[in-house]
């Protein structure tokens, strides 16, 4: 049994308990896969990073992305706390504001803003792609709730999100959907889950976000704030010519409806890169024994 230093962080989150937890192992190369499967499992939250050694020529810092079930290539808020805790750790030191992320999906870029101990992260989402993958039998409560002419699509950007817009904020707020269908949609469909999205002009944010997983994490069937969806939902728009906010920038709400009030803030710059970033908040600093 080892000591590791473990933060808990919350993601996305304007003040402590509006955004998404991450936990953060450091030093973490002892620890083999299975192990660290089973640490994220044990401690139940969307996701956990573990931090190891770059192995990759230009890469700052290395981290793995594990949810309760399986390892992800990329995940934003993982990806998001990451950044912020290779800074205000001191494992990483940004150069003219920038630094390089190693993960699964590759090497990533990521922008640093303000003080070393409070900074603020934009970081590049790997390149999105829509996938030629049929819905199919997508459940009925999706289906009723969905915009008129739209249907869901299947985009990747490391995980595979089914994307969704339905026809109005009201309907996404109040979705209720049949988790166990949703489940097995998303296992029939190789999916991770499902995000719906909608305009929503308020104070503070463009677009009101939920995303759905019940496949991968039971537990946590939907998640508080979710960058790889928001990410995507970005590319989406984009492709549309419907990017809300100013100079392709704009705020998504998300996790109201799970008792958070998490912000993301996207931005699809010249290049079509959409880059996501907002707030972290430390919650807990000390060991974890495993």
């Amino acid at each position: 049994m080892t000591a590791y230093r473990y933060l808990q962080l919350d993601v996305f989150a304007h003040q402590p308990g509006t955004g998404n937890p991450l936990g953060v192992v450091f030093d973490a190369d002892g620890l083999s896969t299975d192990r660290m499967q089973a640490l994220a499992a044990w401690l139940n939250l969307s996701e956990t990073v573990f931090f190891l050694r770059p192995t990759a020529a230009g890469a700052d810092y290395h981290v793995r992305i594990f949810t309760p079930a399986s390892e992800l290539p990329f995940a934003g808020h993982p990806s998001v706390g990451a950044a912020w805790a290779a800074v205000t750790c001191g494992l990483a030191q940004p150069r003219d504001g920038a630094l390089v992320q190693q993960c699964a999906a590759g090497l990533l870029p990521v922008q640093v803003t303000g003080p070393a101990n409070a900074p603020t992260i934009r970081l590049a989402s790997p390149v999105a792609r829509p996938l030629p993958a049929l819905p199919g039998d997508i459940p009925d409560t999706l289906r009723a709730a969905a915009a008129e002419g739209q249907r869901a699509e299947l985009w990747d950007n490391g995980p595979c999100w089914w994307l969704l817009p339905l026809r109005d904020a009201e309907a996404v707020r109040t979705l209720a959907p049949d988790m166990a269908a949703l489940r097995d949609w998303s296992i029939a469909t190789d999916a991770l889950g499902i995000a719906v999205f909608a305009l929503e002009a308020d104070t503070g944010h463009d677009l009101v976000v939920r995303a759905f997983c019940p496949a991968d994490a039971p537990n946590v069937p939907e998640d508080p704030v979710t960058g790889s969806a928001n990410a995507l939902i970005g590319a989406w728009l984009r492709q549309r010519n419907a990017l809300p906010g100013d100079n392709r920038t704009y705020v998504a709400s998300q996790g109201r409806e799970v008792g958070r009030d998490g912000r993301v803030q996207v931005t699809v710059d010249a290049q079509d890169t959409v880059w996501i970033g907002g707030q972290v908040q430390l919650v807990i600093d000390g060991n974890i024994t495993w």
